[in-house]
């Protein structure tokens, strides 16, 4: 078959009805529930606990902490295209001190830089 044949043939075949696996859905409902009680719960907690000034502290730079976790191994394993986008997140966090600029602007840099290096 000729390259346009091939294509007019799986343009043209019948597929299967997809169809949903009732186990794929009940994990996927079931991490929703826990993740929402997880929040609700956590909250729930702190309303009903005295906080320290420590810990609302601990708590205030607990998102930060997080994304470090994640994107710090990336890191220091990544090549070019990674350090620079993490120059260009800490230059952008320091110049408009929002995260959310920053974070989007190092995942715009590093898709660029990897197309380059």
């Amino acid at each position: 078959m000729t390259g346009r044949a091939s294509m007019v043939a799986l343009a043209t075949a019948s597929w299967p009805e997809p169809r949903l696996n009732p186990l794929v859905v009940g994990v996927i409902v079931g991490m929703v529930v826990l993740t929402y009680a997880t929040k609700v719960g956590g909250l729930w907690v702190l309303r009903r606990l005295e906080v320290s000034e420590r810990v609302e502290a601990g708590l205030s730079i607990l998102p930060g902490a997080i994304v470090i976790a994640f994107l710090g191994p990336e890191l220091v394993t990544g090549g070019p295209a990674e350090w620079g986008a993490a120059g260009l997140v800490l230059l952008v966090a320091w110049r408009t001190e929002s995260i959310v600029l920053a974070l989007g602007s190092g995942v715009g840099a590093v898709v660029l830089l990897r197309a380059v290096f």
